[in-house]
């Protein structure tokens, strides 16, 4: 059983030490917050993430996990520290590693009780590791400090899953016995036959900052594609199949939408582009999708306002705050740059979430807006409907309900959970992202002749304000006949 310390206990460093413990180690969480501390030992997580509470519970019953805020006691009885602070961004995009530094300056002062491997499972810029190494070699000489690479790929609302049962993991270490260590506490993953990829520390540290860009890549590719099919009449949702059926492309990550959020994809490509240049590189594809998921956001705002032909004083309904399903993370959600946008033109917000609102309310978005105890209650009396966040409620929508309880029937599908002919014959007008084609798309076009769809005809009842359509004057049967010739 090896003695484990996990320094930092956010979400990487909780995540990564009740998961250690369920593998058979003996484990410390410790954090300088004694509040935060003080939570946890009552029970409490700080962040929602399914199934993590179960796993603390019971490893805690078990003697493997615990907590405390005596971060140098927790070192000095560790054979193996992980180091998992935040690495936040500066105002210039770069990673503050001001943290990672703190850390290592309490380990080369409690170096005592024998060898320890110092594992930087943080995200930090390429070169940190080993200038980690470096300092804490000037405090110990004899060699009895190593410092590995460990990054982290787990997917906020599937931690467990992904840490439990990986694609891969990835140990940067340059000695043979840091490298052997690290190997016998992943030893679990062996049974699952999970692949290890055992490198140097610049290599490992840059696999992390390469995967979350190409990931990133890949939303804003789908995101651009899906403004093409808005202008040319195309599907993205049917070019997205049918690009991911090509196995050197794959399906994941080519949903269109709003664009990127959390805490890793926006900060990561920033850094990378950040120490990219300060080595004397350019990335220029990561500069690009930096530019492109930050538009994207825009151009969902322009989409609601032009669709309803402008939104000053009117009240949007917003269903979803979270940047993604099953987390209340709202760090660099999309939804809050589309509510901010909307607000700024004159727009009114009430927004609900199934986790993530008690956040929201905490931000200075959130004390401009209104808060709602379910979908319904958001949209009633609203002026459209905003689907930003496919959480599973918000998938299995009454839209027949909903479009009775919005004040002008208009439904915004950021994600495209549903089909534009399902929402057009529950009544609404239906906007996704990328539907060019309309509710046929993938089949035959109608003849043009026949175009005005119910969609259409909601759009334009939508746009128009009661006088409007009071002073429409009605067409005669002779009029109506003239105008299909």
């Amino acid at each position: 059983m090896i003695r484990i310390a996990v320094v930092g206990t956010g979400y990487v460093g909780l995540v990564t030490g009740a998961c250690l413990a369920d593998f058979g180690n003996r484990v410390v969480c410790v954090d300088v917050d004694r509040a935060k501390i003080a939570r946890l030992l009552e029970g409490a997580i700080p962040f929602y993430e399914p199934g993590l509470k179960e796993l603390v519970d019971r490893n805690r019953q078990n003697g493997r996990l615990r907590f405390d805020h005596d971060v140098a006691g927790a070192v000095r009885a560790a054979q193996v520290i992980f180091c998992a602070v935040g690495t936040p961004p500066l105002p210039d995009g770069s990673a503050d590693l001001s943290a990672v530094f703190a850390v290592g300056r309490i380990v080369a002062a409690n170096l005592g009780g024998g060898y320890k491997v110092v594992v930087q499972k943080s995200t930090a810029p390429v070169g940190t590791a080993r200038a980690l190494w470096g300092r804490l070699r000037r405090a110990a000489p004899g060699g009895q400090v190593d410092v590995a690479s460990n990054p982290e790929f787990l997917r906020e609302g599937a931690a467990i899953e992904t840490f439990m049962r990986p694609d891969r993991v990835v140990i940067g270490a340059e000695t043979a016995r840091s490298a052997r260590l690290l190997r016998e506490i992943y030893r679990p993953l062996y049974l699952i036959e999970t692949p290890m990829v055992v490198t140097g520390l610049e290599t490992a540290e840059l696999i992390k900052y390469a995967s979350n860009a190409f990931l990133a890549t890949k939303i804003s590719f789908i995101n651009e594609m899906a403004n093409l099919c808005e202008a040319v009449g195309a599907d993205v949702q049917t070019v997205a199949k049918a690009m991911g059926l090509d196995g050197r492309i794959g399906r994941k990550f080519l949903h269109a939408g709003p664009g990127y959020g959390g805490s890793c994809f926006p900060k990561d490509t920033s850094a990378m582009a950040r120490f990219a240049r300060r080595h004397g590189e350019r990335v220029r594809l990561v500069e690009a999708t930096i530019a492109v998921n930050r538009a994207q956001h825009q151009r969902m705002v322009r989409k609601i306002e032009t669709a309803l032909g402008g939104v000053r004083g009117k009240r949007i309904a917003v269903l979803g705050l979270a940047f993604k399903p099953e987390t209340d993370d709202l760090r660099a959600a999309p939804a809050l740059a589309i509510i901010d946008g909307l607000l700024r033109r004159g727009a009114k917000v009430t927004a609900h979430d199934p986790v993530a609102m008690d956040n929201a309310r905490a931000l200075p978005v959130g004390r401009r807006i209104q808060f709602a105890a379910d979908a319904y209650a958001a949209a009633t009396g609203a002026d459209a409907a905003v689907i930003v966040t496919e959480w599973n409620p918000y998938r299995r929508l009454d839209l027949k309900r909903l479009a009775r309880e919005l004040r002008r029937p208009v439904l915004f599908d950021l994600r495209n959970v549903y089909e534009p002919a399902d929402a057009e014959r529950a009544g609404l007008a239906y906007h996704g992202v990328g539907r060019g084609a309309g509710p046929a798309a993938g089949a035959a076009k109608a003849p043009r002749a026949a175009k005005a769809t119910r969609a259409a005809k909601a759009t334009r009842a939508a746009r128009a304000t009661p006088a409007t359509r009071a002073r429409a004057p009605r067409r005669s049967p002779a009029a109506k006949r003239a105008r299909k010739r």
